[in-house]
């Protein structure tokens, strides 16, 4: 007959884990990535939490005549910093769950809200 698990083991296990998600989501607040386009002539910072810091556009980017190049630029660097963001997001949230998410959005796919 298979051991039974210890249930205030398992509670403790995941409310510790419950806390260092929490922490590595306020670490994330302080952190920036950065992406740029057009070989460096539109630059974007973006936080870990996803919201746009910086913008930054070379002067010589600017082309009257050719506003549609950057709007391209800016648009992809802006996607790549959210990449990059989204990236740093789930490598230091997965180190806290070891990779648990699982397809079901929780606990080795168990649904558990938060993890």
């Amino acid at each position: 007959m298979p051991k039974q698990p210890n249930m205030n083991q398992m509670l403790r296990q995941v409310q510790q884990m419950q806390e260092e998600m929490a922490k590595a989501q306020e670490s994330l607040k302080h952190e920036t990535v950065e992406a740029t386009a057009g070989g460096g002539m539109v630059s974007v910072k973006v936080s870990g939490e996803l919201e746009v810091l910086e913008l930054r556009i070379d002067p010589d980017a600017v082309d009257p005549e050719d506003v549609d190049m950057l709007q391209d630029m800016v648009q992809a660097a802006v996607n790549e910093a959210i990449r990059s963001a989204q990236e740093l997001a789930a490598n230091k949230l997965g180190a806290v769950t070891g990779g648990l998410g699982g397809p079901g959005g929780g606990l080795g796919g168990l649904g558990i809200p938060g993890l």
